[in-house]
C-alpha cells in the first residue's frame, strides 16, 4: 500500500525523483520491522554495591578557590589601606607606591636601553623623552615636596638631556591651590580659633572688621598666599601651608631616601651621602616659624649693611599672626623680575613718588580706593584687593622707569653678601621670589620674599669659599688645589668651571683630558654613550672623599645657577647687563678684609691682597665691555652669552647639551 505522503510527492516530483523517494520509503519500512524487540521483557535490576568500582572523589577546585580567596583578601586589604591612607595620611602611602613604581621602571629602562643601539626604543633621545615625561607626570601628580624636588631638577636641567630641559621648564608654573575649607582647618588647628577671630576679619560685611580673600593670590608646592586687610588697615600676605603637607612630608622624605639609595647603588653615583642634609633643609622649609626667623635675621643683616640697606627690602613679619603652618607678613606691591617692559618703561606716576606701598607711598591714590562696603563681600571667588595700576599712567603703558643694570647689580650684590660676608644664603632666589619697586628718589629697590630655604656657612667654610673665589679670579692654582682637596675634591678645574658657570682655563685639565681620551665611536649616539660612561667615572674620581665634601655647596650652587639663569635668560630677557663674575669676585675678596671674625693682622694682610686683586679685575672689565660693544652693534651677545657659548662648546666635548634658559618665558 502506498502512503498518502508518497502520492503527494508523486504529484510534485519528476519520475526519477519519485522513484528515488519510493526506494527510500521501502528501506525505512524494512529497517523498522527488523529493529522490533523480540526478547522477553526483563525489569532493571541495580548492580550490587560491592560490584561497583570505588567512587572518585568529587572535584573541589581547591587551587582555584585558594587563589580566589587570596585575590579577594588582597582586593579588600588594598581597598582598606587605600581608604585609610586617603583619610588619615593624605594619600602619602599611595604617592610613595607610585614613586617606587615609576622609579624602578625608569631605572630598569635605563639599565636595559642606555647603550649606543637601544634594545626597546628607537634612540637615546627617545629614551630620555619618555623618562622625562614619566618623571614629570609623577612629580606633578604627587605634588607637595615632589614639586620642590622637580624645581631642583629644573635648576640642574642645563646639564641634563634636552628632553629633560624642555619638560622641566614647566615646573615653575603655579601649583593647584587648596579650597577654603582646607585653609580654614589649618588655621583652626594651629591657632584654636576661626580665621575671623585670628585676623579680625569678617565675611558677612561688618564694616568694623577687616577682610580677607578666600581665593589664593599665588599657590606654590607647599603653601599658598591670601591677601587680607586687617582691622587696623594694614594689608598683609597670609601664607598658609597646604593641609596635606604635614601628613605627607615624613613619607615623602623616606621615599626620597630609599629611591636615592637604589639609584646610588645601581648606577654607582655618590648621591646617598647628601640625602640627610637635603632632607633636613626640605623639612625646615615646611616650618614657617623657621621662615619667620630667617626673614627677620636677613632684614637685620641688610639694615646693618650700608651698601644694601637703601637698595634691598625684606617684608616685616607679624609674629602674633604666625604659627608653624601660617606666616603673616606685610603685603608687597611690585613688579616681578622677569617683567622687563614694566621695569624699564617710562614712569607713569608723579615726580618724587614711589610705586604703590613703597616707603610711605600710598597703595591707592585719592578717589581710587574701593569703598569699605564693596570690600566686605560674601562671594568666595571674588578678588577683593583693589587694582593698583595707576603707576602705569593714564594710558596704562607706563612702567617703573628703572635701569636694568642697577636692578641686576643689586641682585648680585645681595647674594654675594649673603655668601661671603654674612654666611646666611637664600637658596631659592628664582624670579617669582623677587619683586622690584621704585623708591620716591627714582632708584630701584629689590624686595626678597620666601625665606624658608636657607643654608648657614660657618666662618671657616665661608672664609675658605671666599678665598676659593678669589683664587679662581687670579688663577692661583696652588691655593685652589689646597682648598678643594680639603673638601674631598680630587680635581679643581672641573669644579672651578661648574662654580663659575664658565670655562676655567687656569687648571691642568687632567680629568677632562682623561674623560675625552680614547673615544672610539664615530656616530653621535655612540659618542654620547661613551662620554656619559666616562663622565660617571670622572665624577667618582673628582669626588675622591664625599664625606669631606661641604654639603652646603649643593644649595650654594643652586643659588649661583639661579642668579646666572636670571641674568642671562635668553638675551631678550635682561641682556647680560652686569659683570656677574667681577661683582661676585670683588665681594669674595672684600669679605676677607671686612669679616668681623678675622683678626686685625689677617685683615691687614688681606687688604694688601685685595688691592692687587682689584687690579686683576680690570681684565674682567675689558672682556665685559668688549662684549657690550659687540652686543650694541649687533655682532654678538653680552658677556653671559659668550660664556654660555663657550660652556656649550665644552659641554659637547663631554656629550652634554647645555641650556640655561630655565626661566625663559
Amino acid at each position: 500500500m502506498v502512503s498518502p505522503l508518497t502520492c503527494l510527492c508523486a504529484r510534485h516530483f519528476s519520475r526519477l525523483e519519485y522513484t528515488s523517494l519510493l526506494r527510500l520509503s521501502r528501506t525505512v519500512s524494512t529497517t523498522s520491522r527488523s529493529s522490533i524487540q523480540t526478547q522477553q521483557f526483563q525489569p532493571f535490576t541495580p548492580p550490587a554495591p560491592n560490584s561497583l568500582p570505588k567512587a572518585a572523589p568529587p572535584r573541589t577546585y581547591r587551587r582555584i578557590r585558594k587563589w580566589t580567596r587570596r585575590f579577594v583578601y588582597l582586593a579588600l586589604g588594598t581597598g582598606v589601606v587605600y581608604g585609610l591612607d586617603r583619610q588619615f595620611y593624605a594619600s602619602a602611602i599611595t604617592r610613595s607606591a607610585r614613586t617606587f613604581r615609576v622609579g624602578l621602571i625608569t631605572a630598569l629602562d635605563y639599565k636595559i636601553n642606555f647603550r649606543p643601539n637601544p634594545l626597546f626604543v628607537e634612540s637615546l633621545p627617545a629614551l630620555h623623552r619618555r623618562s622625562a615625561e614619566r618623571l614629570f607626570e609623577l612629580l606633578r601628580t604627587n605634588g607637595g615636596l615632589y614639586l620642590k624636588i622637580g624645581q631642583a631638577i629644573a635648576m640642574q636641567s642645563a646639564i641634563l638631556p634636552p628632553e629633560f630641559q624642555k619638560m622641566f621648564a614647566k615646573m615653575f608654573d603655579d601649583a593647584p591651590q587648596n579650597n577654603w575649607e582646607d585653609v580654614e582647618k589649618v588655621i583652626r588647628q594651629d591657632f584654636g580659633k576661626s580665621p575671623e577671630e585670628v585676623f579680625g576679619i569678617s565675611f558677612s560685611g561688618d564694616p568694623n572688621m577687616g577682610v580677607m580673600e578666600r581665593t589664593a593670590r599665588a599657590s606654590a608646592s607647599v603653601a599658598q598666599v591670601h591677601w587680607a586687610r586687617l582691622k587696623d588697615g594694614r594689608e598683609v600676605a597670609v601664607k598658609i601651608q597646604k593641609k596635606e603637607i604635614e601628613q605627607q612630608v615624613g613619607w615623602d622624605l623616606w621615599t626620597f631616601k630609599v629611591v636615592t639609595w637604589i639609584y646610588s647603588y645601581w648606577f654607582d653615583l655618590p648621591l646617598y651621602s647628601l640625602v640627610p642634609f637635603i632632607s633636613q633643609r626640605l623639612l625646615l622649609e615646611t616650618d614657617f616659624i623657621n621662615e619667620a626667623d630667617n626673614s627677620e635675621r636677613m632684614a637685620g643683616l641688610v639694615a646693618g649693611e650700608s651698601r644694601l640697606r637703601d637698595r634691598v627690602y625684606i617684608p616685616k613679619v607679624d609674629r602674633e599672626l604666625c604659627s608653624k603652618r601660617v606666616m603673616t607678613a606685610e603685603w608687597i606691591e611690585g613688579v616681578r623680575l622677569w617683567d622687563k617692559e614694566s621695569l624699564t618703561r617710562d614712569w607713569g606716576g608723579k615726580r618724587r613718588q614711589g610705586s604703590p606701598g613703597c616707603h610711605g607711598a600710598p597703595f591707592d591714590l585719592p578717589g581710587q580706593e574701593k569703598t569699605h562696603q564693596t570690600l566686605h563681600s560674601t562671594t568666595i571667588q571674588e578678588k577683593l584687593k583693589p587694582d593698583r595700576s595707576w603707576w602705569k599712567g593714564e594710558d596704562g603703558k607706563g612702567g617703573l622707569g628703572l635701569s636694568l643694570k642697577e636692578v641686576m647689580t643689586t641682585m648680585v650684590d645681595l647674594f654675594s653678601a649673603q655668601m661671603f660676608l654674612w654666611g646666611w644664603v637664600h637658596c631659592d632666589p628664582h624670579p617669582g621670589n623677587i619683586f622690584i619697586r621704585r623708591l620716591p628718589s627714582g632708584r630701584s629697590e629689590l624686595v626678597l620674599i620666601d625665606h624658608g630655604l636657607y643654608v648657614h656657612m660657618n666662618p671657616d667654610f665661608r672664609h675658605q669659599y671666599s678665598l676659593f673665589w678669589k683664587s679662581l679670579m687670579t688663577f692661583d692654582n696652588k691655593t685652589l688645589g689646597e682648598i678643594v682637596q680639603s673638601w674631598g675634591i680630587n680635581n679643581a678645574d672641573i669644579f672651578a668651571s661648574a662654580t663659575l658657570m664658565r670655562p676655567y682655563t687656569g687648571g691642568d685639565n687632567t680629568t677632562s683630558g682623561e674623560i675625552k681620551k680614547g673615544l672610539s665611536a664615530k656616530d653621535q649616539s655612540g659618542r654620547a654613550y661613551e662620554m656619559q660612561q666616562k663622565m660617571r667615572k670622572g665624577i667618582r674620581t673628582m669626588l675622591s672623599d664625599e664625606k669631606k665634601w661641604p654639603q652646603e655647596l649643593i644649595f650654594i650652587g643652586r643659588n649661583l645657577r639661579i642668579v646666572q639663569s636670571v641674568l642671562k635668560g635668553n638675551n631678550a630677557f635682561l641682556g647680560s647687563p652686569v659683570n656677574r663674575i667681577k661683582i661676585t669676585g670683588n665681594w669674595a675678596s672684600r669679605s676677607l678684609v671686612e669679616s668681623p671674625d678675622l683678626s686685625f693682622r689677617e685683615k691687614i694682610k688681606n687688604f694688601g691682597n685685595h688691592l692687587v686683586f682689584k687690579l686683576v679685575l680690570f681684565s674682567s672689565d675689558v672682556v665685559f665691555y668688549t662684549s657690550k660693544i659687540r652686543q650694541f652693534f649687533g655682532v654678538g651677545g653680552g658677556m653671559e652669552d659668550d660664556i654660555e657659548a663657550q660652556m656649550k662648546h665644552i659641554g659637547k666635548d663631554f656629550g652634554i647639551e647645555l641650556n640655561h634658559g630655565v626661566f625663559d618665558g
